[in-house]
């Protein structure tokens, strides 16, 4: 067994991995860590460009596209090591990223997830929205980040380079135990993309394990390399799954509560699309919600075993406000403006 396997997952991604592997080879070059290729079944010359270039990378081949969640599963589960990294095809990492991050979760056997700080590749004094350095929800399920809140980014000027417990890791860089990958099931391959990652940290931490941001680990992120941030069939994966998410996490003492803000939250950003002449995206939340509905009876049994072996269902890093009045109503622009966690 190898002590890292760092897995790029690629569909038709050449261009990526051209701009992008050369940095993950020449800085991942640590005793018993290997980067391998897992390609979603591209149609493009990815897998003969690695083949030729890189050929120390090793490649696992799967025979369709299988979204995010399932591509990771299907491919982790034909690699055997210690920690896997999930890597996104768009990332570029920095000397001395992985140290880090080994460092600390050897040293803390409690914490089964980690991610390094995320920087924006176009801005690279800004964090990336997509991680930034480390995530949490609010009491409604809507994700931020230390750095990151809505559309609101900070540049980095050292204010969160403390090692701190999360809610959530980005998938975009996420180093994980591969026992604790399969004590929970791995990740939803039915999500397909988008808050899957988020899915997988919130079964972990109900069940008492840590997830936390080491920022010492820098990474600078493309983002939006496969889907724009406004494209509409991102804003129905988003919308779709995070009410997915709710739905098989959320204890039952406050599960009705949630959903009926949601109903609220998710109009009112369908109106706010509709408002911009954004028809596209207000669309897709409506849709969001009518599959929501079609399908949640599909995870019922989902939703009883994780409640079944939840040890923890206040979750610390869960802010216990909502995050849309903090941000439009009360000015917090900022992680810190929050004054959280304590």
């Amino acid at each position: 067994m190898r002590k890292i396997a760092i897995v790029i997952l690629n569909w038709n991604g050449k261009a990526m991995l051209e701009r992008y592997l050369p940095s993950v080879c020449r800085f991942s070059q640590l005793e018993g860590a290997g980067v391998v290729v897992a390609d979603n079944g591209s149609t493009d010359d990815s897998v003969a460009f690695v083949k030729e270039h890189f050929p120390s990378v090793q490649l696992v081949l799967l025979d369709d596209n299988y979204g995010f969640a399932e591509g990771y599963n299907r491919s982790l589960a034909q690699l055997d090591a210690e920690y896997f990294l999930l890597l996104n095809s768009d990332v570029e990492v920095t000397e001395n990223w992985l140290s880090p991050m080994l460092a600390y979760m050897d040293a803390h056997p409690d914490v089964a997830a980690c991610q390094p700080k995320i920087r924006s590749f176009m801005e690279k004094d800004k964090f990336e929205h997509a991680g930034a350095c480390g995530g949490f929800l609010d009491k409604y399920a809507f994700p931020f980040c230390r750095g990151r809140l809505f559309g609101e980014v900070e540049s980095d000027a050292g204010q969160y380079d403390t090692v701190t417990d999360v809610f959530w890791a980005t998938g975009a860089a996420l180093l994980i135990r591969s026992d604790d990958f399969s004590a929970v099931g791995g990740l939803d391959g039915s999500f397909f993309a988008h808050m899957e990652e988020i899915d997988l940290c919130w079964r972990l931490r109900s069940r008492g394990r840590r997830i936390v941001c080491v920022p010492e680990s820098v990474v600078y992120h493309l983002g939006g390399g496969t889907l724009n941030v406004e494209n509409p069939r991102k804003t129905f994966l988003n919308f779709r799954n995070n009410l997915l998410m709710i739905y098989k996490n959320v204890p039952d003492d406050y599960l009705n509560r949630v959903l009926l803000a949601r109903f609220f939250f998710d109009h009112l950003a369908a109106f706010q699309y509709l408002l911009k002449g954004d028809v596209g995206n207000a669309k897709a939340i409506f849709k969001a919600r009518r599959e929501f509905r079609k399908i949640r009876g599909e995870y019922t049994e989902k939703r009883k075993s994780n409640l079944a072996v939840q040890s923890v269902k206040d979750i610390p890093e869960v802010l216990d406000r909502s995050l849309v009045f903090s941000f439009y109503m009360f000015g917090k622009k900022k992680f810190s403006d929050l004054h959280f966690p304590k």
